[in-house]
């Protein structure tokens, strides 16, 4: 199997059946998006514990199988990390996506990234880079407590 092929399969599964797609008990901060041109909805849920760490996230909403796939990647790649580490994390995604080749990012073990690698290649099509990067600025919004929803043409 060559990379194209895996990458492939990882966002097949994860588009398929979405991890952490639930609604987090005693959650204590969330935040929605929305795409209306593609039609992805999202809402994170975040449950930080007293040192800002990530204790519990999930997400509730529909959307093209590489919303749901990335929304699916970022809540396990995130889970367990502190929001300093989150934050990093997402800035190194969204530059992936948009322009750098590679992650950057020591916060991420080697399968991690390759997660987030199979998502590189909607670079290419750039009406799905607001489909895969959808969550991750909803994850953002959740954590800065800011209270409007997320919206990919603003």
């Amino acid at each position: 199997m060559n990379l194209k092929e895996l990458y492939q399969e990882i966002i097949l599964d994860h588009g398929k059946n979405p991890r952490n797609l639930r609604k987090t008990e005693n959650f204590n901060k969330d935040a929605k998006g929305n795409n209306p041109l593609c039609g992805d909805n999202v809402h994170v849920y975040l449950k930080l514990n007293e040192n800002k760490k990530v204790e519990d996230i999930s997400f509730e909403g529909s959307g093209c199988a590489i919303s749901m796939a990335s929304a699916s990647i970022m809540t396990d790649l995130v889970r367990g990390k502190e929001e300093v580490e989150v934050k990093e994390i997402v800035e190194d995604f969204l530059g992936m996506i948009k322009e750098n080749p590679d992650l950057k990012s020591d916060k991420l073990k080697e399968d991690e990234k390759t997660k987030l690698m199979c998502l590189s290649g909607v670079k290419q099509y750039p009406m799905r880079v607001k489909c895969a990067t959808l969550s991750w600025h909803t994850l953002v919004s959740a954590i800065d407590n800011k209270q409007e929803e997320i919206n990919t043409e603003n």
